[in-house]
């Protein structure tokens, strides 16, 4: 079995550490045969195992290093715990209040680990053996196109699901020469920090690199942020970017913005950067940290693919619409086999899996409405398709686009930078994605997605009465927005000549 021990060593991380792999289990014998066996106690296999579970299915789970995966113990947890206490520094700043910025990095981190645990229960080996389903810590590796091995147990199966996540990406020497020499922090050890770096430097401004600048600037670090294109979060919608992008400059994080890089190195225990970045002379940068977040491999090596006849590629296991792989007695779902790598896509994907392995559904994963949040200060967030993805799937498009500064409780607030746009279906009201940028975005993405996937279309979001004041009233002046819009000069005529009569 894999032993994989939490820093630091404090009472919180070695309870949690009894939770999602303890040191003293002992792998029971198996069944002689399961009707599921899930690699993977991650998002997408902890939902498979326990729903399958409930269904009265007898199911195997294997993990090989920790239960809860990324998002409990290295990804969405331990970050938003961060991102909150940060948040909470800089509204002290705000009113003047003297930070010692030591102090409240040490007591976030304390309070990350004390949230981690808390929430740790719901993923813990204990938990799912209460559920009945059977729990085999260690790697996983597949015998044939129906067996695997663990800890030198053969477990049988009808049906098996691949659900290993991924992990962080690690550039090359071409991409970033003399990385080899250097101990980069990743998701995976950047929550054992114990002191504030003075000085990150963060390769790639996606999502997490974002997210990560933008706290640890809050707590005091002078942040580097290189990213190659020439703005952060260039997968977004580009006036939604540009708003966070000038908060960032705002608060000082420094940007180095289609920058190559050229050297890293170590010196006096310090990282040097040498870098160009847009089309400036070399320049370099020393900091104590260097956070790597250029993107996620899947965890697929080990697996011994080849003997269940699993095709897959650098990018993941190969799945079709109804999430079967190559091998139509094994599916995937999650990180490991999709391009949408959130811990909500993979509850979903989770849900198709055990519809179509045990119910012999046609659940397809194309049919998932996806939502997302960068957790930005403001956050930008995202549900339905894109204005390209629109394009690409044959629709004429249109927009509704409404600001903060329209809604009285924004104003009230002081939260005025931001804006939705719901992207309709040219000639109707049929909702085909939204992009939203506030502090708190990603609580109106439920409405939209529903909205989306019950086919209401946006005029009917003028008929909702809403409180006031409220951020959601957005909403529905949404609706009233879309309604003027058909008012025409003929249909005033026509309303006028029947108001007069």
């Amino acid at each position: 079995m894999t032993n994989f021990a939490f820093e630091p060593h404090t009472e919180e991380n070695q309870l949690l550490q009894s939770h999602i792999f303890p040191e003293d289990w002992k792998n029971e014998t198996p069944a002689p045969l399961y009707d599921l066996v899930v690699i993977g106690a991650g998002s997408a296999g902890l939902v498979t195992a326990a729903g399958a579970a409930s269904l009265g299915a007898r199911v195997a789970l294997v993990e090989k290093a920790q239960m809860g995966g990324d998002c409990l113990n290295f990804g969405c947890v331990p970050s938003k715990a961060l991102l909150h206490h940060a948040k909470e520094v800089q509204k002290k700043r705000s009113f003047g209040i003297a930070i010692d910025a030591e102090r409240e990095f040490s007591e976030a981190m304390e309070q990350l680990r004390k949230k981690r645990l808390q929430l740790s229960v719901n993923d813990s080996v204990q938990r799912f053996e209460a559920l009945g389903v059977d729990v085999f810590l260690g790697a996983a590796r597949f015998l044939s196109k129906k067996s695997v091995e663990v800890d030198g147990l053969k477990l049988n199966f009808k049906k098996g699901v691949i659900a290993t996540g991924g992990k962080a990406a690690i550039p090359t020497e071409k991409r970033a020469p003399g990385i080899t020499g250097i101990s980069v922090l990743t998701n995976e050890s950047l929550f054992s920090l114990t002191t504030l770096p003075k000085r990150l430097a963060i390769l790639g401004g996606g999502p997490i690199g974002c997210e990560i600048a933008q706290a640890f600037r809050r707590f005091g670090s002078e942040v580097h942020l290189f990213h190659s294109h020439g703005h952060i979060l260039n997968r977004e919608q580009h006036e939604a970017a540009e708003i966070v992008q000038k908060q960032f400059l705002r608060e000082g994080v420094l940007l180095h913005l289609s920058a190559r890089i050229q050297q890293l190195s170590l010196k006096e225990n310090k990282v040097q950067v040498h870098f160009n970045s847009e089309g400036e002379q070399k320049e370099c940068i020393i900091a104590d940290k260097l956070l790597v977040s250029t993107g996620r491999v899947p965890n697929i090596d080990g697996l011994n693919l080849e003997a269940a006849g699993v095709e897959y590629t650098s990018d993941g296991v190969i799945v079709d619409d109804n999430l079967h792989t190559s091998n139509r007695s094994i599916f995937a779902c999650g990180d490991v086999a999709s391009a949408h790598k959130f811990t909500h896509t993979a509850d979903f994907q989770a849900r198709i899996v055990i519809r179509n392995a045990l119910f012999f559904g046609r659940e397809k994963n194309s049919e998932l409405i996806i939502p997302r949040v960068t957790y930005t200060d403001p956050e930008i967030a995202h549900v339905g398709m894109s204005e390209e993805e629109a394009k690409r799937k044959g629709f004429e498009t249109d927009s509704i686009h409404l600001d903060f500064s329209e809604i009285d409780r924004s104003v009230l607030e002081s939260q005025e930078r931001g804006f939705v746009e719901v992207l309709l279906e040219k000639g109707s009201d049929n909702i085909l994605g939204a992009t939203i940028v506030h502090p708190i975005a990603g609580e109106f993405l439920f409405g939209i997605g529903l909205a989306i996937k019950q086919k209401i279309g946006l005029a009917s979001f003028a008929g909702v009465m809403q409180a006031y004041p409220t951020q959601g009233d957005i909403l529905r002046k949404l609706g009233d927005a879309y309604n003027k819009r058909r008012v025409t000069p003929f249909v005033r005529k026509v309303l006028r000549f029947i108001a007069r009569w």
